[in-house]
């Protein structure tokens, strides 16, 4: 449509082609995230029901070009409706952004740190013991070994995942388990003690 110029200055002549470009090309890279959310994030979206259809036929083709062509169709009958519709869906996929870097530099730590735990054990075993001071000291210290002794035998990394997976425990606040099984063995061995 071309646009015809007046000399009125409050005239609104919308938005430019490259604005609409740039509109475009925003709702394209929305429809590629949700075409990649797996079902069970996508479900909880509250989307229009022809959106939804789309995304499950452009999930179903597997062919590079027909794929990009169906995306951008998605994309096509995305901007048939209102954007207001799109923006919860753009702040719960910006949230999950947001959540996914602080899990991933969550792990990134805790792997730093079980490294760390088998490269210097005795420094890094007291900063554990400082951080979460409710460890069992005596189990990490035999998986750390443990760990060293499947590396050096080439054989499964069983106990350096398992070194992980307490760790993890620990930073969510689940490593009560260990701190009850010291608890469960003082107390065992005080009445041992008293009889």
């Amino acid at each position: 449509m071309p646009r015809t110029y007046t000399h009125d200055p409050d005239h609104d002549y919308g938005p430019t082609r490259t604005q609409q470009r740039r509109d475009a090309l925003a709702v394209l890279a929305l429809a590629n995230q949700l075409v990649e959310l797996p079902q069970s994030k996508l479900a909880r979206l509250e989307l229009p029901e022809d959106v939804q259809r789309e995304i499950a036929n452009t999930r179903r083709i597997t062919a590079h070009i027909a794929r990009k062509r169906q995306l951008q169709f998605l994309a096509k009958v995305m901007r048939r409706h209102d954007t207001s519709i799109f923006d919860g869906v753009r702040a719960a996929l910006g949230e999950n952004r947001d959540r996914q870097r602080q899990e991933t530099a969550a792990m990134h730590r805790l792997e730093a740190m079980r490294d760390r735990l088998l490269a210097d054990p005795d420094n890094a075993m007291s900063d554990v013991i400082a951080q979460y001071p409710g460890v069992d000291r005596q189990h990490l210290r035999s998986l750390v070994r443990q760990a060293k002794v499947e590396k050096d035998g080439n054989k499964p990394p069983r106990a350096y995942r398992e070194i992980y997976q307490l760790l993890k425990d620990l930073a969510n606040g689940g490593g009560e388990e260990h701190v009850a099984d010291e608890v469960d063995i003082d107390i065992d061995e005080t009445e041992e003690n008293d009889e």
